[in-house]
């Protein structure tokens, strides 16, 4: 019987192939169950071999039938889903009523027999009330099926989420990596040293500054950025330093536009998200333009959704929209929140383009 309960959870497997170990293991299961009961009624009631094989078989499709019933309508309530608390209400119920219907439709197949086939007067009233032992059977058996099927499937949600869980943390490195490979390539801190050196002679005090900032912003991506999530106050910190280190560089030509909710400060999300999505900007946007412009940050909340808005001056092409930080940033949002995140890049006109990432609203509670 674990047999089938194995083969009804192996997500690996094709559809075909899955029903094909199913009904495989199903046979398995009771078959080897019901030996015992067919071996009672030939040497107890002396059935005789003939029909020993059909109560055999009888049996075995009485366990498959109901079985089989209780686990489309488990998969089809999403029964596996739920929380263990809420899975035994559910449970608790299901076996007694399983138990039951066990009990009737043996007690059916038993006065069938012996009234149809044996010529006995039998009272169909009597047959349909007559519980014991075949009540506490029926409990057994279908306690043993039920609760081995969800701690199964409970092992393989654990097992699934532990492969997510290590996949995200693998991902999460890797967008580290490109993150400082991003901040620390070599044409980036060619013009941060070089707009510190120019800095020294002509005024010390924002030399010092710009060493600090670059000093903070190489220590929290070495160290303090190993979290798979953060608050947005962190994230936003981090951002700051980002943006008054690359104003050396561009000078009056770069200005960053926050818009944020303060209750929303505490909200957690993915480390560097937001940061991300500012590089781009500038790389995408401030960098090609001449004038350059004002990268516009808004936070705020939809329902149950965070709304995270950078709206820069440019235009949208094919190359803004595959590099590998969004594709990363797109991957780790799927193992993270499912379905129920997402990450866009639109054009809202000819001269603006807009990356949003929507997020289900978590704080630092929920995490």
């Amino acid at each position: 019987m674990l047999c089938y309960i194995m083969a009804t959870s192996n997500t690996q497997h094709t559809r075909t192939t899955k029903l094909s170990l199913y009904w495989t293991c199903q046979l398995l299961g009771w078959s080897l169950v019901s030996i015992y009961w067919a071996y009672t009624v030939y040497t107890r009631d002396n059935y005789g071999a003939f029909y020993t094989l059909i109560n055999y078989v009888l049996d075995i499709a009485i366990g498959i039938c109901l079985t089989h019933a209780y686990r489309r309508f488990a998969l089809h309530r999403q029964w596996n889903q739920l929380p263990l608390k809420r899975l035994l209400y559910r449970v608790v119920p299901s076996i007694l009523v399983l138990a039951v219907l066990y009990v009737l439709l043996n007690n059916i197949k038993w006065y069938v027999y012996w009234t149809a086939i044996a010529g006995e007067d039998k009272d169909l009233g009597q047959a349909l009330v007559y519980w014991d032992p075949i009540l506490l059977t029926g409990l057994r058996l279908m306690s043993i099926w039920i609760l081995a099927y969800h701690l199964y499937h409970y092992y393989q949600k654990e097992v699934a989420t532990a492969q997510e869980n290590a996949q995200l943390s693998i991902l999460t490195k890797q967008i580290q990596l490109d993150n400082l490979s991003a901040q620390l390539n070599p044409h980036f801190l060619f013009n941060s040293l070089n707009s510190i050196k120019s800095l020294i002679e002509e005024n010390p005090s924002k030399a010092r500054r710009a060493i600090d900032l670059l000093s903070d912003l190489l220590r929290s991506s070495l160290y303090e950025t190993n979290a798979e999530l953060i608050t947005i106050k962190d994230e936003l910190a981090l951002v700051s330093d980002y943006i008054e280190l690359e104003k050396l560089r561009f000078e009056e030509r770069l200005s960053l536009d926050i818009t944020l909710d303060p209750s929303l400060e505490l909200v957690k999300i993915p480390t560097l998200s937001i940061q991300l999505l500012v590089e781009n900007a500038i790389k995408h946007g401030i960098d090609k333009s001449v004038k350059g412009g004002i990268v516009r940050l808004v936070i705020s909340q939809r329902d149950d959704e965070l709304l995270i808005s950078v709206q820069n001056p440019g235009k949208l092409t094919a190359r803004n929209t595959k590099g590998v930080g969004l594709k990363n940033l797109r991957e780790r949002l799927a193992l993270q929140y499912k379905t129920t995140a997402a990450c866009t890049l639109t054009a809202l006109d000819d001269h603006t383009v807009e990356a949003q990432l929507i997020l289900p609203l978590k704080t630092h509670e929920d995490i």
